[in-house]
């Protein structure tokens, strides 16, 4: 069984443009050819990515955060109760209004004081600042040294300059050396983080994210075994670019440098939408879809791995829609909104709202258009001590 689906998974016609065999590419002592068992390679060089970025987080990352004055926020604690405990890990971690009832019931508590339980207890689970800052650093030390390393490998190869190039003798093209081993640089990496998905930072667009390590594991996988080596490494590069100033505007914005976190951020959006909507189009999409016809008809192998690049366009157009959002927000409205894949704590929005709505059942209304001499403006300037607040709300003069 094992072998007839082997033997079928491996039919040239898969593989392979028509009129070529796997016989067509048998290696020689001078002549190497990409071979799918040097994916297997991925998987050990992944585990030892996973070590040297804990080693690197727990070693340089984090010393670094607090010597840069990242300070992990304090988050009040949910007071033990096991009912409650149980019902947040078995069944359940925000429950709807008639869960919190039937559980406020159970434990003799006021609805509220469980509605803030599950908040707190949620809180404790969300990752802190300083998680963000290592995650960060890690994946910035690894785009910087990514994206340089392709750049070193590339700069001399035609296929750079000359997209046509990357169909010249295909697909008995030669694998070189370094081409090999900056694949499996970047495979190996997106192999780690799958590996670390459970642990890493979970963000709104998990589900996306998960979508774009799979296409990418399988674009690599299947232009490495397909020899599509050339349009893989421009793949790589392009992808590459506009990340490394995505990481160290997560950086900056965890160290509250406004200015420079809202520079970077602009630069980022700008080689991102470049790179991506206009560069990634035409240097892969139309250099895959039109370019390669001239040197063969299509098969298999030509409609797959445009599927898995028009995936990876989708997901672009995605990402790109929330920075144009973010951008649009920051020249027009002057702020600089917040990572819209982040979750934020309940309790920077529910809590305060709380809070208020208590003090405004004791008659204490707030006024957030106070002056500088903490006048109010009413028919001229009045001072607040000459005011005092009825319990009903009401304001009576003195």
């Amino acid at each position: 069984m094992a072998r007839s689906l082997n033997e079928w998974l491996w039919q040239h016609e898969f593989w392979l443009p028509p009129g070529i065999t796997w016989e067509d590419m048998q290696e020689s002592e001078d002549v190497h050819y990409p071979q799918p068992r040097d994916l297997l390679l991925s998987i050990p060089f992944a585990l030892i990515l996973v070590i040297i970025r804990c080693a690197f987080e727990r070693a340089i990352a984090l010393p670094l955060s607090s010597k840069l004055g990242v300070r992990d926020k304090q988050r009040p604690k949910p007071q033990p109760n096991p009912m409650l405990e149980t019902f947040y890990s078995t069944c359940c971690k925000n429950p709807e209004e008639g869960e919190l009832i039937s559980l406020a019931k159970q434990c003799d508590l006021p609805v509220r004081k469980v509605e803030r339980w599950f908040r707190h207890r949620r809180n404790t689970d969300r990752p802190s600042l300083s998680k963000k800052f290592c995650e960060a650093c890690w994946r910035f030390t690894f785009y910087i040294i990514s994206f340089f390393t392709g750049l070193a490998v590339l700069y001399d190869k035609p296929w750079l300059w000359d997209h046509r190039e990357c169909w010249t003798g295909y697909p008995q093209q030669p694998l070189q050396p370094s081409l090999f081993w900056y694949y499996l640089l970047e495979l190996s990496f997106y192999w780690s983080l799958v590996f670390t998905l459970p642990f890493d930072v979970k963000r709104k667009d998990f589900k996306e994210q998960i979508v774009h390590h799979a296409a990418t594991i399988f674009l690599i996988s299947f232009s490495y075994c397909a020899n599509y080596i050339r349009i893989g490494t421009l793949v790589m590069v392009i992808h590459d670019a506009s990340d490394c100033f995505l990481e160290p505007t997560k950086i900056f914005n965890y160290m509250k440098w406004k200015k420079t976190c809202d520079s970077l951020f602009m630069i980022f959006s700008a080689v991102f939408l470049i790179s991506r909507l206009v560069i990634f189009p035409y240097t892969v999409l139309y250099n895959t879809y039109y370019y390669s016809m001239e040197i063969f008809q299509p098969f298999f192998g030509y409609y797959f791995v445009n599927a898995l690049l028009i995936i990876l366009q989708l997901l672009h157009v995605f990402w790109s829609c929330l920075i144009i959002h973010m951008v649009y927000k920051f020249i027009f409205q002057g702020t600089m909104e917040k990572d819209m894949r982040s979750d934020t704590e309940e309790s920077d929005k529910d809590e305060e709202r709380e809070k208020i709505r208590e003090k405004e059942k004791n008659g204490i209304t707030y006024f957030t258009n106070v002056t500088s001499n903490n006048y109010i403006q009413r028919n001229g300037s009045e001072p607040l001590n000459n005011r005092t607040h009825l319990t009903n709300g009401h304001v009576k003069e003195r």
